[in-house]
């Protein structure tokens, strides 16, 4: 009976019942202002990514594998700010900071699933980038629909498996009762250096992983633009070059802010971090980098803003 209540005191020192999300206490008096910064990213983001999503469904012109995938990305980009936003919202305001277990088990696999497929999804992008302009004549035959539903419905497969085997590594890990959680959502690095126990099979984990999720799309991406400027440089009209780059520089410039500030996040020992200053790299690619997605497709490209124009006098 003795050994049984010493059982079930170890479960409840293990597992707490709740984590306190700590995130910006530190900086009380600009709570209010982190806010309404936080709440009007959101909101752009929301607006923004609906915005292409309903463009790319209503314009024929844009029923292509470019905009197909641009498509994925805007929803993706919704789901995974809406993991952590919402609540971060909440706990600005409130005195009351907690998130339940089973919330932080959700929410940490939801959002490393959406971190992941990203990472394969901008990599799929790249190809598609990479088969238009290197091989236009075959275009239509290697990006075919059924190709382009393969490669998006791998993307998400990939990030959901590899966020299942995070988040059972990372909650099988005991907290001996710590549950003050120095960041502002549940993340795989603030939860590891939580724990009390042992976390070099799940930096391993984290780093094995981060390079076939992480580092191997990067690579591929890069070799891809390798090709494609190769391609580019030797289009003989200046005007040929600009519009073949124009049509890359979007989904590039998306890349570098994404994976500069993903890769740095989580493909580097747990030793070297420092959760006051990682959280705000966390913030560019969690938050920021989705608002600026839809900017900066519809900024620099002309079939987005001829839909929006077709669009709209139709409507009149």
């Amino acid at each position: 009976m003795e050994a049984l209540k010493y059982s079930k005191s170890m479960v409840n020192e293990t597992a707490p019942t709740e984590f306190l999300i700590l995130g910006f206490s530190s900086l009380q008096d600009l709570q209010l202002l982190i806010f309404f910064f936080f709440l009007i990213t959101y909101t752009c983001t929301m607006i923004g990514n609906v915005s292409i999503i309903i463009i790319v469904c209503l314009d024929t012109h844009l029923h292509t594998p470019m905009y197909f995938f641009l498509g994925n990305l805007s929803f993706l980009d919704i789901c995974y700010t809406t993991t952590n936003v919402p609540q971060m919202l909440v706990h600005l305001l409130s005195d009351r900071k907690g998130i339940s277990y089973a919330g932080c088990v959700i929410q940490l696999y939801f959002f490393i699933s959406f971190v992941g497929t990203e990472c394969i999804l901008l990599a799929t992008m790249a190809y598609d980038r990479f088969v238009a302009i290197c091989h236009p004549l075959h275009y239509t035959v290697m990006m075919r629909k059924e190709l382009c539903l393969q490669l998006a419905g791998a993307s998400w497969a990939s990030g959901f498996l590899n966020s299942a085997l995070h988040t059972y590594f990372t909650f099988h890990l005991p907290f001996c009762g710590a549950n003050r959680l120095n960041y502002f959502f549940c993340d795989i690095p603030p939860l590891l250096l939580l724990s009390c126990g042992d976390t070099t099979l799940n930096e391993i984990i984290l780093l094995v992983v981060g390079v076939f999720i992480g580092w191997t799309p990067f690579v591929c991406i890069v070799l891809s633009y390798v090709y494609i400027i190769s391609t580019i440089l030797k289009i003989s009209s200046s005007e040929g070059r600009l519009k073949a780059f124009s049509t890359c520089a979007s989904h590039l410039t998306i890349v570098l802010m994404y994976y500069g500030s993903a890769i740095f996040t989580y493909v580097r020992p747990i030793s070297t971090y420092s959760l006051d200053k990682d959280q705000f790299i966390s913030v560019l690619y969690s938050i920021v980098t989705p608002m600026l997605n839809p900017l900066i497709y519809t900024l620099r490209n002309k079939d987005i803003k001829g839909a929006l124009i077709r669009i709209f006098i139709g409507n009149i």
